[in-house]
């Protein structure tokens, strides 16, 4: 039958030895803890959804995806997909329901519909900013002070995987995203990479919420969050390196997509992005098809370091 249409993304799911070790990176990297039992941590950011973010117990691994979708009537839908799980009630802090998939590669992936909405966080200040053409901050000065960041949402996420074509063909099919940039290598009919957006139609969203990668190896890359701006991503960069963490590539900004990014290592090496200034694209944004040469290339920044390049969590 064919497929749903997903709203956005809802959060990450790992797995973890050490729920406090998660929590101290996560609460570093700007998240606020939502919710924790005995066996699972649940975070989330300034924005109204209860979580952003999922760690359960165990050895370290990548569990899946929760997608939101916009009504019962979608949920509805989706349970009566091939292999999907009949609807059933949240066993999780933030309730709601939810209809079970997998994907090609095995993981969860979790239709949500009604998750408990929380009340939005305060945000700290934001700095008017001067530029060449405009001149928004007069009599005044920017004394920011240290702080941890403030993660707003989840945005998107990252796969390496030698099964490419058919993951993105499922996510097509399946949860209706659409196309904004594919890369190819040498023949444009060999694709290496495709950036895909929720279609809701007229509004905007974001510019992926998954990226197929094809790879060696099969797995996470990244799960990336927007901040609130660029004071707040440079405070977060200069906080995480205080604090130890392992730093994996950036400040840079994106090719495809503009976000201005900065990746970081968790305890376990899962990368975790931090974002701002990204594209927002609507159904009549269209779609590029791209090289590698056009595709992989950022506008400012460091080359992407070897070892990211092809990681992939499990």
């Amino acid at each position: 039958m064919a497929g749903i249409k997903v709203a956005e993304l809802a959060y990450g799911r790992l797995f973890s030895p050490d729920l406090d070790k998660q929590e101290k990176f996560l609460t570093d990297f700007g998240m606020v803890r939502a919710a924790r039992t005995a066996t699972a941590l649940y975070m989330r950011g300034t924005d109204p959804q209860h979580h952003i973010h999922v760690t359960e117990l165990g050895e370290p691994r990548f569990g899946g995806f929760g997608f939101h979708v916009a009504s019962e009537a979608e949920l509805e839908k989706a349970s009566r997909l091939d292999g999907a799980s009949k609807i059933e009630t949240v066993d999780e802090p933030g309730g709601g329901k939810r209809v079970r998939l997998t994907d090609p590669l095995g993981y969860r992936i979790d239709v949500i519909h009604g998750m408990e909405k929380v009340a939005a966080l305060p945000v700290a200040p934001h700095a008017p900013m001067n530029t060449g053409a405009e001149r928004k901050r007069m009599g005044g000065s920017v004394r920011l002070g240290k702080r941890i960041p403030q993660v707003k949402r989840i945005g998107h996420a990252g796969y390496y995987t030698p099964k490419s074509a058919e993951v993105i063909a499922w996510y097509r099919e399946t949860l209706g995203l659409i196309q904004s940039d594919d890369i190819y290598r040498d023949e444009k009919s060999n694709i290496v990479a495709s950036f895909n957006r929720c279609d809701q139609g007229d509004a905007f969203v974001d510019h992926h919420a998954i990226l197929v990668v094809q790879g060696d190896k099969t797995g996470l890359n990244h799960l990336s969050f927007e901040v609130q701006d660029f004071d707040d991503l440079m405070l977060g960069h200069h906080h995480l390196g205080a604090q130890g963490y392992k730093h994996a590539w950036g400040i840079g900004r994106h090719g495809l997509g503009s976000n201005v990014f900065d990746y970081w290592a968790d305890p376990w090496g899962r990368l975790h992005e931090q974002w701002t200034d990204a594209d927002l694209m609507n159904r009549a944004s269209g779609s590029n098809l791209l090289s590698v040469e056009e595709g992989f290339q950022s506008q400012w920044g460091s080359p992407a370091a070897a070892e990211f390049r092809g990681y992939a969590t499990p």
